[in-house]
């Protein structure tokens, strides 16, 4: 980095980048990658719009009674600009199952993807421009996630609500055609309007499910107040009270602020999001890997196991593994999502874990029920995180023999990543949820063609 680079602040730095952007610099791969994670999340769309959480976020938007033509994904429904982000990103987002950029501790595309569609279809923007503006977004959430290294999850904030604003903020100006000084300003009026509280945990609540749509309306909102010349703080990140100091703190000295802006045009980030597996927290995948393996190697039995010890990262402990008692009985499906126990239990008895599998019966399956209570939780001080949500499970048979396996790098994280087969199967079973396979096809086929189309309606007619 130049002298007169350092100089300048990390949200000029990243307008500059952002600014700078063109689709034809950035790697075919990248561009390839970019399009398979935005068919992943409008998969998973499909699939979330039978849900009752979703069927009520949408008729608590129809409550504004307001009229739009914008895409709500998956549904065939249109409505208001600021309204439609808000529900796409509540539908990807609101399983659980969509993409993390791990390092990052983020959900990128559940916030960026609905912006970019809602700001595309706003702009008549090309698809040409829609995938440029993404990965603009999904660099930027990426590295903003990085620079906390998991803290904000420690102190009760979500950090793709928070993160996720700013990615938005940029995406939007992007579309917008916005100068370098006004993301500056986007960035900064945007600082206002970050937000994701954690408390869901607690209770199943399904508060969560809505902080990436929220990001996206927050970042449309910012973007838009600096095209009109409202006036945003500059020091957005790194100022007295900007966004790491006032929201860790008594954290904020593990922040590395370089990693916002280290490898701009060089490593792209968004190669390093992971397609998840399973619909439920990224920190539980290792273990249930790790539980399915042995289950499968042993063909285990619940009835054959006396304990379960899961080993996950000391920094993810309180998302996933307490408060204790209560992870050990999930009461419902959001519940369980979140817990490791039940994760591991399900994962044994089953050997798998899908959407299935948080369907009202499973949750009340006694075996699975007497399981969870039978698994117990240690800090693993080998863990890779936030590189890795590594995990370990070690099981105590009744006849006394220990098995154990461990999963350092999770399947789905960068360089352990689901195939291209992998992720295009789990779009099509997320589309079964709610379409046919020939209408799956269809928008499979415009999703991964959508450089080729001139105006965003060639692409939003399939969706």
């Amino acid at each position: 980095m130049s002298k007169a680079t350092a100089a300048l602040s990390i949200s000029q730095q990243l307008a500059d980048f952002v600014y700078r952007l063109e689709l034809n610099k950035i790697p075919n791969d990248v561009q390839q990658y970019a399009m398979h994670l935005i068919l992943d999340g409008t998969g998973i769309a499909y699939a979330s719009s039978q849900y009752s959480f979703s069927k009520t976020g949408l008729e608590a938007l129809r409550l504004f009674n307001e009229q739009g033509d914008h895409t709500v994904l998956g549904t065939g429904e249109k409505m208001a600009f600021r309204d439609a982000a808000l529900a796409n990103g509540l539908l990807i987002h609101g399983l659980d199952f969509d993409d993390t950029h791990v390092a990052g501790v983020v959900h990128l595309t559940s916030a960026v993807w609905p912006c970019v569609l809602a700001v595309a279809e706003k702009n008549a923007c090309s698809g040409d421009e829609m995938l440029n503006a993404y990965i603009a977004g999904m660099e930027v959430g990426a590295r903003l996630g990085m620079v906390a290294k998991g803290a904000f999850h420690q102190v009760g904030h979500h950090p793709t609500g928070l993160v996720g604003t700013f990615a938005c903020s940029l995406a939007a100006c992007k579309l917008m055609k916005l100068s370098s000084e006004e993301m500056v300003m986007a960035q900064g009026i945007a600082l206002s309007m970050a937000s994701g509280n954690f408390e869901f945990v607690e209770d199943g609540a399904w508060t969560k499910r809505y902080h990436p749509g929220w990001a996206a309306v927050s970042g449309i909102m910012s973007a838009t107040f600096a095209k009109a010349g409202y006036v945003g703080p500059n020091l957005t990140y790194e100022g007295r009270f900007g966004l790491f100091k006032s929201h860790l703190i008594g954290l904020e000295h593990s922040c590395d602020y370089a990693l916002a802006t280290d490898g701009l045009n060089t490593v792209w980030e968004t190669m390093n999001v992971g397609v998840k597996p399973y619909p439920s927290c990224h920190f539980t995948h290792a273990v249930i890997d790790a539980t399915r393996k042995l289950s499968i190697e042993h063909d285990l039995k619940a009835d054959q196991i006396e304990r379960i010890v899961t080993l996950v990262p000391d920094e993810v402990i309180k998302t996933v593994c307490e408060p204790f008692i209560k992870k050990q009985s999930p009461q419902c499906a959001y519940d369980a999502q979140f817990s490791a126990p039940y994760l591991v239990a399900v994962a044994l008895v089953r050997r798998d874990f899908s959407l299935k599998d948080l369907e009202p019966e499973p949750l009340l399956d006694p075996v699975v029920a007497e399981l969870t209570k039978k698994v117990f939780y240690e800090a693993d001080p080998d863990s890779g995180f936030p590189t890795y949500y590594s995990g370990e499970v070690r099981i105590t048979l009744k006849n006394g023999r220990t098995l154990s396996q461990r999963e350092f790098k999770n399947h789905g994280c960068f360089d352990n990543p689901l195939s291209v087969d992998d992720i295009l199967g789990k779009f099509f079973d997320n589309c079964s949820f709610a379409t046919t396979r020939k209408k799956a096809e269809q928008v499979k086929e415009a999703i991964l063609g959508m450089k080729s189309c001139q105006h965003v309606t060639e692409l939003t007619k399939h969706l």
